[in-house]
């Protein structure tokens, strides 16, 4: 029995989702969960097993668990409304000036993206091969303008192929090591009892998180929805809800130009998520544990080069070899994504489309100047996340309270529990990156 309120599915056999059919709607979590395998993550797990060893692991599980809720509300908003998390903003915020210094904040967020992806992607150019940081930050960033040409081009069935390839590669890279040299299974149970040791592992702590949730991955993953899954050969207006009576079942217009129910692409939608938490939080863990396992106490290990050299001592080039790839492969499919999600923020919100080269080249120049002028990599991703910090309110709240909405989303708007627990994750989330701004900005 449908749930009451919730609007009858196709009854004609487009409108069925078949076994086959759910598989293939699999894809837009995918790509948007790609930031949570960014350089930033690495840094920021290897660091933590490092320094604490397997303290952290309850860390990166909570983590994982709340990025499902978030990333799912997104592709929510995207599927059943038909815009962007940022269109939707442009709309609603009514005020020239407030919807400009909401993109001002919302664009600083995908230059720090860009800025630890390009940096990732040009360290470890330079781990393989040798390139020198500049150099592997300009491949970087030409790589990663192919892939969106492909995207504007070929469309988001491609793009999500050949980003999918990459995270293949990023999971075989960063798990290697753990299965050459398992992890305690003592220490990995003891590290899911939430703990802190000290102020720094407070700072990290919230270093993971930041780098787990990111503003960009909830701007990004609603766009991605909306295109994955919008009618083919023809530009639709997004639904207007007029469920007025509770027994009302009233299918939205997005149903009958897709041919398939808003509830079942949902459904498919939630198994989506699952498979790309499911990877993200895999391979997250799996660096931590990597670390805590062999490089607790090892030192240099704070930084990607130094973890680099270490686990090439100490388990081998081959080990070491497939991290530096896995960490190419972060740096690319990333740095991608986070440059779709910088289009999308324009338009969305300044109603304006810019020439993908010239969009492309306002989030890279930053990262290429902190290149060039010999900035510590790590410290720059580091420091990125600290500004990604700034921008994680901004996309919570008002997806937490737009999806809440009945005039939004209409019949599909959040239930009380789910709204609940987005409201306890963004205040959790929101409270750990005020802390780890107050520790970096204080010298703590």
């Amino acid at each position: 029995m449908p749930r009451t309120g919730a609007p009858a599915e196709a009854s004609t056999p487009r409108g069925a989702l078949t076994a086959p059919r759910a598989a293939w709607l699999i894809g837009p979590a995918l790509v948007a969960g790609v930031a949570y395998l960014d350089p930033g993550n690495v840094a920021s797990n290897m660091t933590a097993g490092a320094v604490y060893g397997y303290l952290l692991v309850w860390v990166v599980v909570v983590g994982n668990v709340m990025a499902w809720l978030i990333q799912y509300l997104s592709a929510k908003l995207g599927i059943v409304t038909g815009r962007s998390l940022p269109e939707t903003l442009g709309l609603r915020i009514r005020n020239r000036w407030g919807r400009r210094a909401y993109w001002l904040q919302a664009e600083l967020v995908a230059m720090a993206t860009d800025i630890a992806e390009v940096i990732g992607g040009a360290v470890a150019l330079n781990l393989l091969f040798g390139v020198p940081l500049l150099w592997g930050g300009l491949i970087t960033g030409t790589v990663s303008l192919g892939l969106l040409l492909l995207q504007s081009r070929r469309g988001p069935r491609t793009f999500e192929f050949v980003v999918i390839g990459l995270v293949v590669i990023i999971a075989i890279g960063f798990t290697y090591g753990v299965f050459v040299a398992p992890p305690d299974p003592a220490g990995i149970a003891s590290g899911l009892v939430p703990r802190f040791e000290d102020t720094g592992s407070v700072l990290l702590a919230a270093s993971i998180l930041g780098a787990t949730i990111m503003p960009h991955a909830i701007y990004a993953h609603s766009a991605l929805a909306r295109d994955r899954f919008a009618p083919a050969g023809r530009r639709h207006r997004p639904p207007v809800f007029r469920d007025e009576s509770p027994g009302a079942r009233i299918p939205a217009p997005l149903d009958e130009l897709r041919g398939i129910g808003t509830a079942r692409l949902l459904r498919a939608t939630k198994w989506d998520v699952t498979i790309a938490m499911l990877i993200a939080g895999t391979v997250n863990l799996c660096i931590l544990l990597l670390a805590a396992a062999n490089l607790a106490g090892v030192p240099g290990t704070d930084t990607l080069e130094g973890a680099y050299a270490a686990l090439d001592a100490g388990l081998g080039p081959a080990v070491a070899t497939l991290f530096a790839v896995g960490l190419l492969a972060s740096g690319l499919a990333s740095t991608s994504v986070g440059a779709y999600a910088g289009a999308e923020i324009m338009h969305g919100l300044l109603h304006i489309r810019v020439p993908l080269l010239v969009r492309r080249l306002v989030t890279l120049i930053p990262a290429l100047v902190i290149l060039a002028i010999g900035v510590d990599p790590t410290l720059a991703l580091v420091l990125s996340q600290v500004v990604l910090s700034f921008g994680i309110p901004f996309a919570l709240i008002p997806l937490v309270a737009l999806t809440a909405k009945s005039d939004v989303l209409g019949p599909f708007r959040n239930r009380v529990a789910t709204t609940a627990a987005g409201v306890a994750a963004s205040v959790f989330l929101i409270a750990l990156n005020a802390i780890l701004l107050w520790l970096v900005l204080s010298g703590s």
